[in-house]
């Protein structure tokens, strides 16, 4: 994002609302630098995640099967959390090797991206395999390196309050992907058809918050590794699934990537190829998307503390069969489609938080301290495979399969065929959330009771004045609890 830019940055330490982190979890002595660290984080993971990619895929010579791998690589190399789950129960402390992994990770898509310009005469093939491979090692590492954060951030943070942190910082995320994805637009645009040139800028500039992000975390405490009595592979690897409660959320999760990489993958492709979207002009629709999480991260954060974790996941699994059911609809207008598209991706970004929310608080407070990274692994590796397979299976079927058909009398494209069976399968993902297990959460209708009472303005929390504190919420809660009475 360019700097006149009337947005103040969301890492800016002493922003209006981070003051007060203090205020949310008072045990955090580094609460802002992991907010500030998860702003250059996201930085990173936008600018080379962002549709950019597929079209440089696509400017390469890249098809349908391409996109789809490309698609299925960051859930399909989540496997490789296991391993480190493997590794961490091995460690006294987990900060030198994850600082080692994941600066290699942000430096290694360099070469694939300034490969092109610097040796135009190498073929486009070469290239294009070559960003997929990278791709693959950028999201292997990157997993890797996931659950050794993940773990210490468990041991770390305290577990009062840890949603509504997780909320706050997840609101300034969004903020800052948003900022991102935006200067992404105006670089585009500004390059027009040289894609290459666009994209080389892209990845270079990411690379700097991307190893800035790492380094940020030096001064951070890290508790030593809680040791387990039992090492063996097999019984490490078994323990998530023989626990009840951890095995129906890994249940959920599994189905849900199934249902919903049947479809996300392929949703910028369909825009960018069949409604003739402009590559600037779609990366401005992300803005939106992600504009629409960081108004309420906060707030969903605060909804799952108090009343859980499941009821959250359930209401957001209802919902979000919502952009698949838009772009079905959307004719193959560029400028009609993206007015349609604006508020269904705010909705489906706020969604989106609702589930980051959600399952990182249920896998950090429902795992053990003691082989919490395995915990981890489980609840994320498994679903990423199966989202990873679901990926490229379908990526296939665009490009050697006519998907075109008619249902009801309404004639639909291969990529709208794919939008339809992705939200039936969302839909029937709802009779494994309801079965997820959590003891301490409220019913469902209840939480919906609860927000029917609210005004759509209160559940929209932006980062001037974010933060209540605690004692506040007590007196509000003590409040309605006395008129109740």
């Amino acid at each position: 994002m360019p700097p006149e830019t009337s947005i103040q940055s969301p890492a800016a330490p002493g922003a209006p609302g981070l003051d007060k982190v203090s205020a949310v979890l008072p045990g955090i002595s580094h609460g802002k630098t992991i907010i500030f660290a998860g702003c250059l984080g996201m930085t990173y993971t936008q600018l080379t995640l962002c549709p950019a990619g597929i079209a440089f895929a696509r400017h390469l010579g890249g098809s349908g099967l391409h996109i789809g791998i490309l698609g299925a690589i960051p859930t399909g190399m989540l496997f490789l959390q296991f391993l480190s789950a493997v590794v961490a129960n091995h460690l006294e402390f987990r900060r030198g090797l994850w600082m080692a992994v994941s600066i290699v990770q942000r430096l290694v898509l360099l070469p694939v991206a300034l490969g092109p310009v610097l040796f135009p005469n190498v073929s486009p093939t070469f290239w294009l395999w070559g960003f997929l491979g990278l791709s693959a090692v950028n999201h292997g590492l990157l997993h890797f390196a996931t659950p050794l954060w993940m773990s210490w951030m468990g041991d770390y943070l305290p577990r009062n309050q840890l949603s509504r942190f997780w909320g706050v910082r997840h609101l300034w995320m969004q903020w800052a992907g948003a900022a991102s994805l935006l200067f992404a637009s105006c670089l585009m645009q500004s390059y027009g058809q040289q894609i290459q040139m666009a994209f080389a800028i892209l990845i270079v500039i990411a690379a700097v918050p991307g190893v800035a992000d790492i380094l940020l975390f030096w001064p951070v405490h890290e508790p030593p590794v809680t040791k387990i009595a039992e090492t063996r592979i097999r019984k490490v690897l078994s323990e998530p699934f023989r626990n009840r409660d951890f095995r129906s959320f890994i249940s959920f999760m599994s189905f849900w990537h199934f249902a919903a990489m049947v479809g996300a993958p392929f949703i910028s492709l369909f825009l960018l190829a069949e409604v003739g979207m402009s590559l600037s002009r779609l990366l401005l629709l992300w803005v939106f998307c992600w504009v629409g999480g960081a108004a309420c991260s906060a707030r969903i954060g605060g909804l799952a503390e108090r009343f859980g974790h499941r009821p959250i996941l359930i209401l957001c699994t209802l919902l979000k069969s919502s952009n698949m059911i838009a772009l079905i609809l959307v004719p193959n207008d560029p400028e009609t489609a993206f007015l349609i598209l604006v508020p269904v991706f705010i909705l489906d970004s706020i969604l989106n938080a609702g589930f980051v929310v959600a399952t990182n608080g249920f896998m950090l407070t429902k795992s053990p301290s003691g082989n919490r990274t395995m915990f981890i692994a489980a609840g994320t590796a498994l679903a990423g495979f199966v989202g990873g397979v679901t990926s490229v299976v379908c990526g296939g079927l665009l490009t050697w399969f006519n998907l075109d058909t008619v249902v009801f009398g309404v004639p639909l494209s291969s990529y709208r065929m794919l939008f339809l069976v992705s939200i039936v399968l969302r839909i029937a993902s709802l009779l494994l959330a309801v079965r997820i297990r959590e003891s301490d959460s409220h019913g469902t209708r209840h939480v919906v009771s609860q927000l029917i009472g609210a005004t759509p303005l209160r559940l929209i929390h932006f980062p001037v004045g974010l933060f209540r504190s605690e004692t506040s919420d007590r007196n509000a809660e003590t409040a309605a609890a006395t008129e109740n009475t």
